[in-house]
């Protein structure tokens, strides 16, 4: 006899065999005992989780006959009446399946369909199990919609999908929808445990543990990979051979890098990681358990209580915890999850495992540093209020911030004082670096005596009010001066520019075929990819009876396009035939256009530009006109 695999061995049977999905068998139970039967079912899942094992046991439900043949509707069939052995064996007449994968189109929703005439044969109800509903084509949903809606009382639709966001909401609208969630790495390790004592293997707790996250939610794929554990241990599950065969990783690998990045030990991280690499270990899989010890490390630093002692590794875990601040925590569990992500996109996973380490060590602070020392780093170059207080200083500006002009020269002083106590609205502060502090480079103003400043201020027509009053001023307490950021000139640098882009070499047949085209975009006799080859295109030469175009895209030079633009020009009175050919365009009606709205922009602009008000504006309030903000009409 060949081996049954166990993912289809141990396939439950009925409700009560069924793990990790109590919502939906209570409520089907329930259902099936009250006889509150709805025509239509709509089991949504990830993979594995039981959809195809559900629609199974309920088709059983409806149409299970008893031991004595006697029986009826029944949430617990008995599984060995002839209707429950047919179906479990896939042979049951009135239960088809249909897997809308490779059976996707509306004939094969038309012919399932024409069955829902005819009575059950064999069975109490008809039930249509439709898998992988979501491929079906948008035909196919619509050919069910009424059947689904308003079923003869004996049928019974049963569709399953993992992506329930692609079905149309007619069709969610029409059923009764149920989620089957993924399964906890605990209950899977429980069941795991159950099918190893009943197949006679020997199996550790731990070899488990890691199946059960390996699966990630899905029974089946546990199952299967209990398969191959059992064929690559010699029928043995053993951790050591368990995680090699899933090429994880050590936890005490993972341990040792939280326990070097909480110390700041950059050293023993790629020590690590090249240990790592050496033993073939998966980088990804790496990430994986780190990001579960972090998470459980974050779980103990902020609700200590909610951490079960029992779990493995609890104690390492914990003393991780406390060596590392939760800020920190949180941050290497977000680059973990971000670095997983990432490792695809470098040329070696293993480099881009050691970055994603390192990561954490670039922004970790330094040690014995206080927290707000890179807030007090950024606002050194900035003289607090005591200081200027001690000396005696207080500088008024007219403005928010001040300009002055050397020739054709133009800085802006950089106000404001971050600290209290704050200035009234009318006496903005500059910013003053301090006497120790090298100015960035740029233009530096010197602060001087108040007469210095009168004269100045009167030399420059009374733009700057400054007031000093000290004793003395230090002679190297400076005022930095940003440059200003030039704004380009609208009228050369944009439009005129515009027009420049655009070069046209004029034709001896330029002008002609533009006209023709533009008529014809105005009768509407040419549209879409028709018009774009008329456009696009340069009238080369010309003949009583063909016309020579030229373009430069391959594209264009379709033959249904070229067919129906020849039909367009005969029809407006030039019954020529038309060839195309693909080279350099120089004048093409497209090009005229592009230039013309160009020159009317350039025009438009020069309006604005040359109007008195505008100019005034201009001159006296230092205003500017935002590029790209005219439009010709």
């Amino acid at each position: 006899m060949s081996y049954l695999v166990l993912a289809r061995k141990y396939r439950p049977r009925n409700f009560s065999e069924m793990v990790g999905q109590e919502h939906v068998v209570r409520a089907l139970s329930n259902a099936l005992e009250s006889r509150r039967l709805h025509h239509a079912y709509l089991f949504t899942g990830t993979r594995g989780v039981g959809k195809t094992t559900v629609s199974r046991i309920l088709a059983k439900s409806l149409n299970c006959q008893g031991p004595d043949g006697q029986g009826g509707i029944t949430a617990t069939p008995c599984g060995v009446c002839q209707a429950c052995r047919d179906i479990d064996s896939g042979r049951f007449v009135d239960y088809t399946e249909l897997d809308a994968a490779s059976n996707r189109g509306v004939e094969e929703v038309q012919s399932l369909l024409e069955q829902a005439v005819y009575k059950p044969v064999q069975g109490r109800f008809k039930v249509f199990m439709i898998d992988e509903v979501h491929m079906l084509t948008g035909h196919a949903f619509n050919a069910m919609l009424k059947t689904l809606e308003e079923p003869p009382e004996y049928l019974k639709f049963v569709l399953a999908t993992t992506d329930p966001q692609k079905v149309p909401v007619t069709v969610l609208s029409r059923c009764l929808q149920f989620n089957l969630r993924p399964m906890a790495p605990e209950t899977i390790r429980e069941h795991l445990q159950h099918v190893l004592e009943a197949e006679q293997v020997q199996a550790d707790t731990p070899s488990l543990r890691l199946l059960a996250r390996a699966a990630r939610g899905s029974m089946r794929d546990a199952l299967s990979l209990t398969d191959q554990a059992i064929a690559f241990g010699a029928g043995v599950l053993q951790e050591a051979t368990v995680r090699q065969m899933l090429g994880s990783v050590d936890r005490s690998y993972v341990f040792r890098l939280i326990e070097a990045l909480a110390l700041g030990d950059g050293k023993t991280v790629v020590e690590t990681s090249e240990t790592l690499r050496l033993n073939g270990l998966s980088a990804a899989s790496t990430l994986d358990e780190m990001s579960s010890v972090l998470q459980r490390m974050a779980v103990q630093q902020a609700v200590p209580q909610a951490v079960e002692d029992r779990e493995p590794d609890a104690v390492e875990t914990a003393r991780l915890a406390q060596m590392m601040p939760p800020d920190e925590t949180q941050l290497l569990y977000s680059m973990c999850l971000h670095g997983r992500a990432e490792l695809g996109l470098a040329p070696d996973e293993y480099a881009a495992l050691t970055m994603v380490l390192l990561r954490l060590l670039a922004f970790k602070p330094a040690s014995g540093t206080p927290a707000t020392s890179n807030q007090t780093a950024e606002k050194k170059t900035l003289i607090d209020a005591p200081t200027v207080a001690q000396a005696g200083m207080k500088i008024e500006v007219a403005t928010a911030a001040v300009e002055t002009r050397t020739g054709a020269a133009a800085t802006t002083v950089q106000p404001g004082f971050s600290q209290p106590p704050r200035p009234a609205a009318s006496e903005p502060v500059i910013s003053m670096l301090a006497p120790d502090t090298a100015p960035p480079p740029g233009q530096v103003l010197h602060v001087v005596n108040p007469a210095q400043a009168a004269t100045s201020s009167q030399a420059q027509g009374g733009a700057v009010r400054i007031s000093v009053h000290a004793e003395a001023v230090p002679a190297a307490t400076q005022v930095l001066a940003i440059p200003v950021r030039v704004q380009a000139d609208s009228r050369s640098d944009v439009a005129a520019g515009q027009v420049a882009e655009v070069r046209l070499v004029p034709t001896e047949d330029g002008a002609f075929w533009h006209g023709t085209v533009q008529q014809l975009i105005a009768d509407e006799a040419i549209t879409a990819l028709v018009r774009e080859l008329a456009l696009q295109s340069q009238l080369v030469a010309r003949d009583t009876d063909q016309w020579l175009l030229r373009v430069e895209r391959e594209s264009l030079n379709q033959p249904g396009t070229r067919d129906r633009l020849g039909a367009a020009l005969a029809a407006a009175g030039y019954s020529v035939r038309l060839a195309v050919e693909i080279g350099r365009v120089t004048d093409s009606p497209a090009r005229r256009n592009a230039l013309a709205a160009a020159e009317r922009q350039l025009a438009a602009e020069r309006i604005i530009f040359e109007d008195p008000f505008v100019q005034a504006v201009m001159r006296d309030f230092g205003a500017k006109v935002v590029p790209g903000t005219i439009k010709a009409i």
